[in-house]
C-alpha cells in the first residue's frame, strides 16, 4: 500500500498509507529504525453507541497536503455516525513532535458527544521484543520505551489536557489482537502497563453542538530519554499544540518559496507538483547527508528488504535538484557523507544504512570460479563526483572542496583510472544501475566519464595539472571506446550493456533500456548528436507504453513488478524517472517555445498521476494508473524536480 502523505524534519519521519492510518515513524533516523515495524496505528470515533475507525470502508477520505508546506489537509467523512473530520498533522520542523489537530463537525442537529480513539503500535527497535508500555499521571498520558527509545502519546480537548479514558496490553504478531479492540465497545479497560509485545490507545470526548464544531489535538513525542520526553510534552501543553502546526506550516513555506527556479512558464499544477516534490524529497534525508531511496515499509513483504538505504547514484541525482534549488546546505551533507562511506580503495559500495554502514546486497564478491569480483555500480562512484562538480559551479564553495578533494575526489577518481577492461578501455565490469546485470553498460560508462571530467576540473583548479591531464587521458579513451564497442552502426544507436565473457570478449546486449540517456545527460555527446537522437528516438518508440496509461518503460519486458505480458504495447510498467529523462532530451533540444511542448506534456502526464497529495511512486500500473512498488520514491520526485529546473532555464534561454 502506497505512503500518500510522509512529514518529517530529517531526524523524525511520518508516513501515512491512503487510509489515513500512521503506519511508518522513523527515528531518531530518517530510513533507520522504524519504530512501528509499518503497523498499523489505528484512529476511531465513536457516538451514540457506534463506533468506527476511519480505515473502514464507509468512510469517505480526500487526504491532502495544505499548499506550499508540510502539514497535512485531511478530510474524513461517515455518513452513519453523521460526522465530518478535518485533520491537520505535522512533525515540528525542529523537534521530534509529531502533532494532530482534530475539527470534528456534527451533522445532526442535536448536540452529542464524540469520543476519539488514538491507537499506537510501537515496535521499538523493530523487533518488539521488551517493550514497556504504560500510564503515567504526571503527563496523563501513555509512554512507551525501550532502552534510550521513549515515546510519549497524549491528547487535549479545550483546557484539558490527558486521555479520558486509555488501556495497555498485549497484541499479537499479525495485530490482529491488541488494545486497539477494547476501543470497539465504547469502553476502555484502563490497565496501566505492560510490556513484551504491547500496543496501547487512549481516547478523549468532544461535546459538539448541533451542526457545530469541536476540536481535539493529539500529539507522540519522541525522545532518547524519558525525562527528556516528558519536557518536550510540558513544552506542547505550554505553547499550545496547534502552534507547533503553525510554526511548522509557516518554516516550510518559507523553506519551498525560497526556491529560485522561475515556475511560471508551467502550468499551475506542474507548479503545485514541483513544490510539493522538493517538500517531500527533503522529507526523505537524514540530518546526517544519508538521503533515503523510499521508506515505504510495505515493501518489506516482497523479499523481506525495503528501499530504506542510502543508494550514492539515487542520492547524486537527488544532489542535482537539491543544488537546482539552492539547498547548499542539504547537498554538501549529502557529499560529506559520500566522503566518509568511500572504501579505502576509492569506491562505493551497493548502498549504505543512514549511519554510513553498509548496507545489505546481493551483489557476489566472487564469480564462478571463486575469484575476487566487486561487487559494486561503479556508476554510483562517478556520479558523485559529477554532481559535486554541479555543487561547485552553483556554489563556488572552494573551502568545501578543499575537504573532500583528496579523500573523496582524488580517490574516486584514482579508482576510476585503474578500474579498467583491457583491451577496450572501458571501465571494467559492474552492475548497472537496475541491480540486475553484470557487464559494462552504457549508461555505467557515460557516468565515468562524467566523474573523470569533473575530476580533472577540480584537479586543475588545486594546480595539480598533471593530474587533471592524468584524469582526462583516461575520459577521452573511454570516450573513444565507446564509440568503438557501445555504438551499433547496424541498429543506429548506443546498446545497453557489453557482456564480458570469460576470455574478456564483449557481447553486445541489444535490448532498448531507457538508461541509454546517459550519453547525453552527463555530457560525453551532445543531446543533438544524430547518434543521441537516433538512440533516444528508439528509446521513445519501443518503450512508450501504448494504453491510456502511457509513459516510459525501463527496458524492453521489465519484470519487476510486471504485470502484462503484452511486450509489443507494454514493455514494461511505466516509471517516472524514465519518462521524464524523454521529457529532459526534449528540453535540452529545444530552440524555441513550441518545441517545448513535449516536455510541458511529459509534466502534465506525471502531474496527472501522481496521488491527490501530490505524491509520485516508482512506477505505476501500465492498464489503471495505480502506483506501484514504493510510494513516495525520492528518485521520482527529485527527477521531476531537475526536470521543471532545466525547462525554467531553457525557457528564459529562449524567450
Amino acid at each position: 500500500m502506497p505512503r500518500d502523505l510522509a512529514l518529517g524534519n530529517g531526524s523524525f519521519l511520518v508516513n501515512f498509507d491512503s487510509r489515513y492510518r500512521v503506519r511508518d515513524i522513523y527515528y531518531p533516523r530518517v530510513g533507520s529504525e522504524n519504530q512501528t515495524g509499518g503497523r498499523a496505528c489505528r484512529f476511531g470515533v465513536g457516538v451514540d453507541g457506534q463506533f468506527s475507525w476511519i480505515s473502514n470502508d464507509e468512510w469517505s477520505r480526500d487526504l491532502d497536503y495544505a499548499d506550499n508546506t508540510l502539514a497535512t489537509d485531511v478530510r474524513l467523512g461517515n455518513a452513519r455516525l453523521g460526522v465530518e473530520l478535518v485533520c491537520a498533522d505535522a512533525v515540528d520542523f525542529d523537534r521530534p513532535i509529531f502533532v494532530r489537530r482534530v475539527a470534528v463537525k456534527n451533522l445532526a442537529d442535536r448536540e452529542r458527544t464524540f469520543t476519539l480513539y488514538f491507537h499506537a503500535d510501537f515496535w521499538l527497535e523493530r523487533d518488539g521484543i521488551g517493550d514497556t508500555a504504560y500510564f503515567d499521571p504526571w503527563t496523563e498520558g501513555i509512554v512507551h520505551y525501550k532502552r534510550n527509545v521513549n515515546f510519549l502519546c497524549n491528547a487535549q480537548v479545550g483546557d484539558k489536557v490527558g486521555f479520558d479514558e486509555y488501556s495497555v496490553g498485549g497484541k499479537s504478531e499479525d495485530a490482529s489482537q491488541g488494545t486497539w479492540l477494547d476501543a470497539e465497545d465504547g469502553r476502555l479497560e484502563g490497565n496501566p502497563i505492560a510490556q513484551g509485545q504491547v500496543d496501547s490507545i487512549g481516547s478523549v470526548r468532544v461535546t459538539v453542538a448541533g451542526g457545530g464544531e469541536g476540536t481535539a489535538h493529539y500529539w507522540i513525542v519522541a525522545s532518547d530519554d524519558f525525562f527528556r520526553a516528558k519536557d518536550h510534552n510540558d513544552t506542547v501543553v505550554e505553547r499550545t499544540p496547534e502552534s507547533f502546526i503553525q510554526r511548522t506550516s509557516d518554516y516550510w513555506s518559507y523553506w519551498v518559496t525560497r526556491d529560485p527556479t522561475d515556475l511560471w512558464p508551467l502550468e499551475p499544477a506542474s507548479r503545485d507538483l514541483y513544490r510539493r516534490s522538493m517538500l517531500v524529497v527533503r522529507t526523505q534525508i537524514d540530518d546526517g547527508g544519508a538521503i533515503i531511496a523510499a521508506n515505504d515499509s510495505d515493501i518489506l513483504q516482497f523479499g523481506r528488504d525495503t528501499y530504506s538505504y542510502m543508494w550514492p547514484r539515487d542520492g547524486a541525482l537527488v544532489a542535482e535538484a537539491l543544488i537546482g534549488a539552492n539547498q547548499r546546505e542539504l547537498a554538501g551533507r549529502f557529499f560529506q557523507f559520500c566522503r566518509r562511506a568511500l572504501q579505502p580503495g576509492g569506491f562505493m559500495l551497493h548502498k549504505y544504512h543512514p549511519d554510513g554502514s553498509p548496507g545489505s546486497s546481493w551483489h557476489p564478491w566472487a564469480d564462478a570460479n571463486r575469484q575476487r569480483v566487486l561487487p559494486i555500480q561503479e556508476d554510483e562512484t562517478a556520479l558523485v563526483l559529477w554532481a559535486l562538480r554541479l555543487y561547485n559551479r552553483q556554489f563556488m564553495d572552494t573551502e568545501f572542496i578543499r575537504g573532500v578533494y583528496a579523500p573523496l575526489i582524488k580517490a574516486s577518481a584514482d579508482f576510476m583510472v585503474r578500474y579498467r577492461h583491457e583491451p577496450s578501455g572501458l571501465p571494467a565490469a559492474s552492475w548497472d544501475l537496475w541491480e540486475e546485470r553484470l557487464g559494462i553498460h552504457t549508461f555505467t560508462v557515460a557516468s565515468v566519464w562524467a566523474g573523470l571530467e569533473a575530476a580533472a576540473e577540480f584537479a586543475e583548479g588545486f594546480g595539480e595539472l598533471d593530474t587533471a591531464a592524468r584524469y582526462r587521458t583516461a575520459a577521452s579513451e573511454i570516450r573513444a571506446a565507446t564509440l568503438e564497442h557501445l555504438y551499433s552502426e547496424e541498429h543506429g544507436r548506443f546498446i545497453r550493456r557489453l557482456e564480458v565473457n570469460e576470455d574478456g570478449s564483449l557481447t553486445p546486449d541489444l535490448n532498448v533500456d531507457a538508461s541509454v540517456h546517459g550519453v547525453w545527460r552527463f555530457g560525453m555527446f551532445d543531446a543533438d548528436d544524430s547518434r543521441v537522437r537516433s538512440t533516444m528516438e528508439s528509446v521513445r518508440d519501443e518503450l512508450t507504453v501504448k494504453t491510456a496509461v502511457g509513459g516510459v518503460a525501463r527496458y524492453q519486458n521489465d519484470y519487476y513488478h510486471q504485470v502484462s505480458g503484452d511486450i509489443r504495447n507494454v514493455p514494461g510498467n511505466p516509471w517516472f524517472i524514465c519518462t521524464l529523462w524523454l521529457a529532459q532530451w526534449y528540453v535540452a533540444l529545444a530552440e524555441s517555445e513550441a518545441d517545448l511542448q513535449p516536455a510541458r506534456d511529459v509534466l502534465a502526464w506525471v502531474a496527472d498521476r501522481a496521488l491527490p497529495s501530490g505524491t509520485l511512486a516508482e512506477q505505476v500500473h501500465p492498464y489503471s494508473g495505480a502506483p506501484l512498488s514504493v510510494s513516495p520514491l525520492t528518485w521520482s520526485h527529485a527527477e521531476f524536480a531537475t526536470t521543471v529546473q532545466k525547462y525554467a532555464a531553457k525557457a528564459a534561454q529562449i524567450a
